[in-house]
């Protein structure tokens, strides 16, 4: 697998330095009075990034501006630190769980983040400080890197590009601070669960501008699937330079591993379906420990410069630079015989290794004119993403999975079965501008151009496919404060993503679009320490690549899905030291147009999207003799869903903790899945998705 040699480093850092060099330049001689400028919003963090107690976020990055989340007129989702801290969030999709709307995790534990939103997939629609992190997600985000992490819903291509239309994930990476601190965490849990983190930060100027700051993460753990296992290594230095008072200028980097054997879930019959030999236990692993495990590493550097000129502009500048490698060794279900016993297996051996660099600059300014108050933002963004994948198809013995003998070899081929190069480039140009007029109105509205292309050439048989599209999508939205705090909105916005591969006759596909229709009411509440939003939307993804009916192995791109539903949420911090966050949303998803298919899927589900869905969690800080103890609990669960032809049922999931925290001590165990219930969190066509079971986190902490 590939790995950042010393030399790239120094390039790189060497041309992130570059860009703020030439703004400093430019301004040498302004003075350091400006006026108020826009600028990308940056995270509050309170002294050592671990005292924000705050469950209500007031602003995202993902908006690209510093529009308090009330006033945006779109539905946007923000889990802060203090939420993932207090539940002991350890994945993306334990913080994704407080998001009405989204289901994650529904291919299980599979190394991988998989997630849909508004019941659209969105497993590749991940990125990192508002730079997309792959072009298709093989390495599992690690979560103790972040401050917090956003999910905006509904068509994104205005300022992101090559999106699909359920929506995105950003997430925030943790940033030096002003002030010292160094925290230190042990944490141990259930199916021997082990991890240490390591949290510290160093001013180097006397403002505090300067400063350095570093996380390191190491962990290993079991799983409730027998020869399951996991082991993570993270690494992330931040350093933040004082190139002047108008001048926010920070590197950041990150390096993780992970070593990991994948859980492949269970055959449906045993499982979610009955089997004459007895139900299946949980436990069964119906692969093989003799497999290679999976490794995988990825490298990530860049940069965020933001610079106020004298003149009233903001210049942003975001670069990345990541390379990823993973390879490794599954067995997957097949069939099992009319005996319900013996399960025939199929081998994969597989490598993957590719390479993304991505940059965003734009700039913004604020003014006025007859028609009001304009907030401008003009920008450019560009991006490059290669996967290469090599992948055997191996033979592999059958396994009884009612008494289980391993020891079977995977024989494969000296052939791969695939080996490919996949790249998607993208060039993309934007404008925004946000009118405030009147008292109470607010219109906000995009355009943007994309020009993309996307290139696979079979390394087998050297056959190269290059597929250009463009598109120019955009979005529009009104809001009117009917009441103090009380903001009723509508919004509609397009979305665009290119299709790679060929039909049987050679030719390329459309891009797929996307457009939604969202309406909905944004309450600020309690002087800003409550939020209520409502929102109804109807989403149409469209010219989606399904089976081509009359050609077997190809496809056409003529489909089209819709969702349609509402969703409602809360978070609030209030006086007494209780805060909340809880949501639901309903999404009705289905198929509308399967592009003529000899089995009609015409309106049925989309796979893994349940109809209903909530999640409800609080915490409660106790004041008096009781100071600094806190509770927290949760509640969250969806109805049944539908994938694959089967219907797997519904559930409901409670969660508890309790944490103590003194002056430079903390203390805190969490229990999820309190009643240890049993339940499948998506499926495949031949295997069914296991959920967590019980797990039992402790966690002691040093702060200093």
């Amino acid at each position: 697998m590939p790995s950042l040699t010393p030399g790239a480093l120094a390039v790189l850092l060497a041309f992130s330095v570059l860009p703020a060099s030439t703004v400093l330049a430019q301004t040498a001689s302004s003075t350091d009075n400006s006026t108020a400028t826009t600028q990308l919003p940056t995270v509050d963090v309170v002294a050592d990034g671990v005292n924000d107690t705050r469950f209500k976020a007031t602003q995202s990055q993902v908006n690209k501006s510093d529009t308090p989340l009330s006033q945006t007129p779109q539905s946007v989702s923000v889990v802060t630190r203090s939420m993932l801290d207090s539940q002991q969030a350890v994945s993306l999709a334990d913080a994704l769980e407080n998001v009405p709307g989204v289901v994650a995790q529904q291919y299980g534990r599979r190394g991988w983040d998989d997630l849909i939103i508004r019941g659209q997939v969105a497993s590749d629609s991940l990125y990192l400080d508002g730079l997309r992190t792959t072009a298709s997600s093989r390495v599992a985000e690690q979560l103790f890197g972040l401050q917090q992490v956003e999910v905006l819903k509904g068509p994104g291509s205005l300022l992101y590009g090559l999106v699909l239309p359920g929506g995105l994930v950003n997430m925030v990476s943790k940033r030096p601070q002003g002030t010292d601190f160094a925290n230190v965490d042990v944490t141990v849990g259930s199916h021997d669960f082990y991890q240490t983190t390591v949290d510290m930060n160093k001013s180097l100027s006397e403002n505090g501008k300067q400063a350095f700051r570093i996380n390191g993460l190491i962990s290993n753990s079991d799983d409730a699937t027998d020869n399951v296992w996991f082991k993570n290594r993270y690494i992330a230095p931040s350093l933040s330079l004082d190139l002047g008072a108008r001048t926010d200028f920070t590197i950041l980097t990150s390096y993780q591993e992970r070593n990991y054997v994948r859980q492949q879930g269970l055959p449906l019959s045993g499982s979610i379906n009955s089997n004459v030999n007895g139900a299946l236990p949980r436990s069964l692993f119906i692969g093989e420990p003799g497999a290679r495990p999976y490794a995988a590493n990825e490298t990530r550097i860049g940069y965020a410069l933001t610079h106020r000129f004298d003149d009233g502009w903001t210049l942003n500048n975001n670069v990345r630079y990541q390379q990823f490698g993973m390879s490794g060794q599954l067995v997957a279900n097949n069939a099992l015989s009319r005996t319900g016993s013996s399960l025939t297996r199929t081998g994969t051996d597989q490598t993957y290794d590719g390479q993304t660099f991505s940059i965003d600059t734009n700039v913004q300014r604020s003014f006025r004119t007859a028609f009001g108050k304009h907030e401008i933002t003009l920008g450019t963004d560009y991006l490059n993403s290669r996967e290469d994948t090599r992948s055997y198809t191996c033979t592999v013995a059958a396994l009884n999975v009612y008494n289980p003998v391993y020891g079977a070899r995977l024989n494969c081929p000296t052939t791969p079965t695939t080996y490919t190069s996949t790249s998607i480039r993208d060039t993309g140009l934007y404008a925004r501008d946000k009118i405030s007029f009147g008292e109470r109105w607010q219109l906000l509205t995009g355009l943007r151009y994309d020009n993309a292309s996307t290139y696979s050439t079979n390394l087998r048989t050297g056959v190269h496919t290059d597929n250009p599209a463009s598109a120019t999508t955009g979005s529009a939205a009104l809001m009117y404060e009917l009441l103090r705090g009380v903001r009723p909105y509508i919004s509609y916005a397009t979305s665009f993503y290119p299709n790679s591969g060929t039909d049987v006759s050679g030719g390329t596909f459309k891009p797929e679009t996307g457009k939604q229709w969202e309406a909905g009411v944004k309450f600020d509440l309690d002087e800003g320490r409550t939020s209520l939003n409502v929102a109804v939307f109807d989403l149409r993804r469209r010219n989606v690549l399904v089976s081509d009916p009359n050609n077997t192995g190809f496809s056409v791109a003529v489909g089209e899905q819709r969702s349609q539903g509402g969703e409602i949420s809360v978070t609030s911090d209030l006086r007494n030291g209780l805060s909340l966050n809880a949501g639901y949303s309903y999404t009705a998803a289905i198929v509308t147009d399967d592009g003529g298919q000899r089995t009609t899927t015409v309106g049925q589900w989309l796979d893994n999207v349940p109809r209903h869905n909530f999640t409800t969690s609080a915490r409660y800080r106790f004041k008096g003799q009781l100071a600094g103890w806190e509770w927290n609990g949760g509640v969250h669960g969806q109805s049944m869903m539908r994938t694959n032809g089967y219907t797997l049922p519904g559930y409901v999931l409670a969660d508890t903790g309790v944490a103590y925290n003194a002056e430079r001590w903390r203390a805190a165990l969490n229990v999820k899945n309190i009643f240890n219930t049993h339940y499948f969190a998506g499926g495949l066509a031949k295997a069914v998705a296991l959920g967590d079971d019980r797990t039992i986190l402790l966690t002691l902490g040093y702060r200093y």
